[in-house]
């Protein structure tokens, strides 16, 4: 049985031909890529592969930056992390990392996590098995190259996945990371608005025994001089409202905790 059906090019799950013989075929394909849907882009599906996620550990945050450098507002967004002695983690685009080399240093020389992010920021959930291997280990290969460090930390872009993505990451010595605090600060120009619904998110998960993965964003896989100065405001915002009460925590400390957890 083949692993997977291809409808116009949308992968549809094997789920469709478990189902197809006691549903119509339209119900059966669209249960199916429901599912795969669910699977492939939900942040805190775990059905395609474990993936890092946020700890039962309420009180701490892990900031995140996608879809940089960016050579206009990253400098800006590290003198706002200093002000404060916060660290984060940078998932950055590999062809913008390329471009951007000494940008790419002082993030690691300010002490903050780089992580992989794709070369181009491709769907990779719709991607072929070649083209998943070429954009992840061209990306890890430019950051290490100019940062002379291996990369540990993988963001799929838009979170989509599938086994093939989460496996190549593993083969590169990468830990998938998503998240559970996000909002679309890409395109929103308030940053009370961005702020204040992150806040809302987190205190939610915090009410619920959870630590907090937030992912905003300094970058912009279509435009590599973006404006984030909202998305920078909102962090700026969210450091000052959590920084007496929470503590900022590297991705590393989650990963040990996940590792610990798993040897009970």
């Amino acid at each position: 049985m083949p692993s997977s059906l291809h409808t116009k090019d949308r992968m549809i799950s094997p789920l469709a031909i478990g189902i197809s013989t006691g549903l119509g075929t339209t119900a059966a394909l669209g249960l199916a890529a429901g599912g795969f849907a669910y699977a492939s882009l939900w942040p805190g599906s775990q059905l395609f592969g474990s993936t890092l996620i946020a700890p039962p550990r309420p009180g701490e945050l892990a900031l995140s930056f996608d879809d940089g450098p960016n050579p206009a507002f990253t400098p800006r967004l590290l003198e706002i992390l200093a002000r404060r002695d916060v660290h984060a983690t940078f998932f950055l685009v590999g062809s913008y990392a390329q471009a951007q080399p000494a940008l790419v240093r002082q993030i690691v020389a300010a002490g903050h996590q780089i992580g992989n992010h794709s070369w181009s920021h491709l769907n990779l959930a719709l991607a072929s098995a070649s083209r998943i291997d070429e954009q992840l280990s061209r990306s890890s290969q430019a950051l290490e190259q100019i940062t002379g460090e291996p990369v540990r930390y993988f963001r799929p872009p838009f979170g989509a996945r599938r086994p093939e993505v989460l496996r190549a990451a593993r083969r590169l010595g990468m830990i998938p990371v998503l998240w559970n605090a996000m909002t679309s600060d890409w395109k929103n120009p308030s940053a009370d608005s961005i702020a204040q619904r992150l806040m809302r998110k987190i205190d939610r998960l915090e009410r619920h025994g959870r630590a907090a993965t937030i992912v905003l964003h300094d970058g912009n896989h279509l435009d590599p001089v973006a404006n984030r100065a909202p998305s920078l405001a909102a962090a700026a915002q969210l450091i000052a409202r959590y920084t007496q009460t929470h503590q900022f925590v590297s991705l590393d400390s989650w990963t040990r905790h996940s590792a610990q957890a798993n040897e009970v």
